[in-house]
Order: C-alpha cells, then structure tokens, then sequence
C-alpha cells in the first residue's frame, strides 16, 4: 500500500492546496495568514443542515464566520450568484468560503467574477436572448476583487479549477433550444482546504456520483492527446489511490479513516494537470438533453467508452495499467485492455450508481442519436486521442453499448 502523509501543503498554479485531517479547525488562522478578511460561508441547503459539518466550518472560522449563504443548488442559476452577492454585500463579508460539491464552488467562484462584470441581472439575460455571442463570457479581462477559499466535501474534483458556469435562461426561454449558460476564467481559488473528515460527514450517496466524476478525470488524462509525463504520473498515481479507496468511502466495501485519507489525496492528485476528455463529452451531451447528474452518466458510459477507445487506438492503456495495478510483463494489448475496462467496471460496480443508461431518469433511448451529436461536438472532444475518429455514428454505438 502507497503511503501518504497525514498533512502537507503545496502551490498549484496559485492556489495554496492544504490537506489534513482535522485542518478545518484552522480556518480563522488561514484567513488571517493569508490577509483575508471575514467570511461569507457558500453552500447548499443539505450542507448547511448538517450540522456535524457546519459546526466544524462555523469553530474553524470563529470570530471570522460573517453569516452562512445556503442557497446553491445543482442548476447553478445566474440568479443564485447574484443573491450570494446581496448576502455577501449585507453581511459585509471580504471572503467567499465555499463548502460542498461542485455547484457551490462554481457559483463561488463565478459569483466573484459577476461582481466585477458591467451587467446587472435584466442585462444579461437581453444579452443572452440574443445568443451566445451577444452574451459572451463574464468580465473579460478583469480580475475578481472577491478571494475565494474552497473546501470540498465531496470527489466530483471541482476545486482546482477556474471553472464553472451560470444558467442565464433555461432550454425553452434559450434562442439556441439549449439551456445558454455564462462562466469567466477567473483566477484559481486562494486556497483549497482539503479535511477527510469533512468528507466523512457526507452521505455515501451524495459521495457516490462525485466519486465517478473525479475518478474519470483520472482515467481520462493520460489518454488526452495534450497528455504529459507530469500530468500522467499525477493521474496514474491518484488512480492507484483511488481504486481501492473510493469502494471503501462510497461503495460496499468495509471503509476505514485511512481509506477516506486515501481518497481525498487521490482526488487532489488526479486534478493536478488534469486533461478531462472523451467521458466527459458523453456528460455534457447527456447534460444539454436532461437534468442529470453528471458522475450518474459518467458511471453507465466509462467501461463502454473505455472499451471503444482501445478498440480504435492505444489510449495509453499500459499507463492505465499501471493505475490499476493491472499486470502487462509478457502480455499483449489486447488482454492489457481487457483487465483494465474489467477494473474500471468493478469499481463502478462497487458503487451505488447507475450501470446502465436506461436506469437514468427521464432518459429515453429514441434521444440517443442526438445526444451523439452533442457528444461528437463537444469541446472536450478535442482533447481525444489524436488518431480517433469519433463519429456521430461510433458515439451512436458506445451509448447503446451502455444503453
């Protein structure tokens, strides 16, 4: 078994990564270090119910905790962002600390850049009725004045990132027929506080998505076409961490405190350069059809996909091996990558998540032609394997693999 260090500190493109268990009692100190003034503290209605939680966020921040914002939610709507920053103006809080998945670090983060964008609410949704050009992105070529400080709560490996985005108009308001969303590339966030023991406090079944979506951003790396040997070793390492770990946090294996520390380090690991592509496209294809969780999607398609990349090209299968302790010596690539589809496969299905696409919600198979064309278009497509020729017709034949 790989050791890990029970806390260490690094700089990741600007933001200050701070594992530990236990470190959210350090919260005030890190503002303080830092220059950061009183919090506003961002989550979603679950987490700030859960009180096992937020009284750990509430004791690290102290006298620093300038009131809680517990209104995100998975739509990720531009008007979310928009109240987060009458909270934040009423409160008088200097910080943004957001807590949880993936929604609230988004709106967090793009909640900064709308602060500094020119529009009011009424202004970007005109802009938005006329199309994305009219739209556009948010504060170009400005710089947040808002520091944000994440701390997730749970795998889907939303915190090293810029990202995000903000639905401005819903599919059937949309010029485009499809729900029209706006982001900015902001800076990183200041500091990422990574505490497994927070992410104890999660219900498996929330944990459970978000460990797909973050374990594929492992797998999916080292095949991108702009892989390199940096980001392989980091994705090729936290997959090792992971496929033991997250059956332990999320799944039906007995779980252990070392096995959540093990977890949360692979899923910083597997964010560091990270290279999201071809699973991804098949989430966001789904994503522009349904209202659907995007670990769900990427649990259904990863083995099938994984299976149609090898039939098609390498996509570094001896590197994947590797991260799944898959045995290569005297072996052909075939059988390579057969044990590694069968690895992925087993770990999903230790999980409690969907293995089939028909067992999403409100999915119906006559969409799936079109959801092909959503994937085959998709940006993260452009980060496939360069000699793959992914073909609205080949994606066609993956989803009904999965189907």
């Amino acid at each position: 078994m790989l050791p890990i260090a029970d806390s260490f500190e690094h700089d990741y493109r600007g933001c200050e990564i701070l594992y530990g268990r236990g470190r959210a009692s350090e919260l005030s100190a890190v503002l303080a270090d830092r220059g950061l003034g009183d919090a506003l503290v961002v989550c979603g209605a679950n987490v700030g119910a859960n009180d096992d939680l937020m009284d750990r966020i509430r004791g690290g921040l102290d006298d620093r905790l300038a009131g809680v914002f517990d209104g995100t939610t998975p739509d990720k709507r531009v008007e979310t962002a928009y109240d987060l920053l009458d909270k934040r103006a009423e409160v008088g809080a200097d910080t943004l600390v957001a807590v949880g998945g993936g929604s609230s670090l988004d709106i967090a983060r793009q909640a900064a850049l709308l602060d500094v964008d020119d529009r009011d609410l009424a202004e970007l949704r005109d802009d938005a009725a006329e199309g994305p050009d009219a739209l556009g992105s948010l504060a170009p070529g400005s710089d947040p004045l808002l520091p944000v400080v994440v701390i997730p709560t749970t795998f889907a490996g939303a915190d090293l990132s810029t990202g995000g985005s903000l639905e401005v108009l819903p599919a059937d308001e949309s010029p485009t027929g499809q729900p029209l969303t706006v982001s900015g590339d902001g800076p990183m966030p200041v500091v990422d506080l990574a505490d497994p023991a927070l992410f104890e406090t999660t219900p498996s079944s929330a944990l459970a998505g978000s460990a797909m979506n973050g374990f594929d951003k492992g797998i999916e790396t080292p095949y991108a076409r702009d892989a390199t040997p940096v980001s392989d070793a980091a994705a090729v390492h936290g997959l090792r961490l992971l496929s033991d770990s997250l059956p332990r946090v999320a799944g039906d294996r007995p779980e252990t405190e070392a096995a959540a520390d093990r977890a949360v380090v692979g899923a910083l690991l597997v964010q560091l350069d990270r290279r999201i592509s071809v699973i991804h496209a098949f989430g966001h294809g789904f994503a522009r059809r349904y209202d659907v969780q995007q670990g769900d999607v990427h649990a259904a398609v990863a083995p099938h996909v994984l299976a149609y990349l090898f039939d098609e090209v390498d996509a570094s299968r001896r590197a994947l091996a590797a991260g799944f302790g898959v045995d290569v010596d005297g072996r052909d690539d075939d059988a390579i990558a057969e044990d590694v589809v069968d690895a992925v496969a087993a770990i999903r299905g230790a999980l409690p998540v969907p293995e089939r696409l028909r067992d999403l919600p409100a999915t119906a198979e006559g969409d799936l032609p079109a959801i092909a064309e959503y994937v085959a278009d998709d940006w993260c497509m452009d980060r496939a394997p360069e000699e793959l020729d992914a073909t609205p017709e080949a994606i066609e034949g993956v989803l009904r693999s999965a189907w």
